[in-house]
């Protein structure tokens, strides 16, 4: 094999190598699917996910995370960090006892309390999730908290359909 092939072919496989290591612990697609997260993501949308994110800063309520839950990767929104109490009332959430302003909340939310999946309060590294259309969401309340090492990392940036590029709150 000539020195200029083998030149190319070298540049080729650290391409690709980059590609798989990016994609493997940096950054990779996923997709939406379903509508359990309208009205802020749609069924179909392309998201980045960030796996880098929550190893250098800490999961806040209200993000979007993608989740390991029964072998699915859902997009949820975090509801309930570790050590507090989960309630929704009349419509409304509090956290501890306390109101706290659920501005994702796009339908009706059911009454419910941690108590109806058998906790008092979160556990320890686990989280509470639930899409933004209550009414039509698979998540924390009919699989359980969700483990921080279930947590894939965070979706903010949704790249396709291109009329919708940006990053969603």
């Amino acid at each position: 094999m000539k020195k200029e092939t083998m030149i190319e072919l070298i540049k080729y496989i650290i391409i690709i190598l980059v590609v798989v290591l990016i994609r493997t612990f940096i950054i990779t697609p996923v997709k939406v699917n379903g509508s359990s997260m309208y009205n802020t993501l749609e069924n179909n949308e392309i998201m980045i996910l960030n796996k880098l994110k929550y190893r250098v800063s800490s999961i806040k309520r209200f993000d979007i995370v993608v989740v390991n839950a029964d072998n699915d990767k859902l997009i949820k929104r975090v509801i309930g960090l570790p050590g507090e109490t989960i309630e929704y009332k009349d419509e409304k959430l509090y956290i501890n006892g306390k109101y706290i302003k659920d501005k994702y909340a796009y339908s009706k939310t059911n009454d419910f309390s941690l108590e109806d999946i058998g906790l008092k309060k979160l556990p320890k590294n686990c989280y509470f999730v639930m899409g933004d259309n209550r009414s039509n969401s698979k998540d924390s309340r009919y699989f359980g908290c969700v483990d921080r090492k279930d947590i894939l990392g965070s979706a903010n940036l949704v790249l396709f359909p291109f009329s919708k590029i940006g990053y969603k709150k």
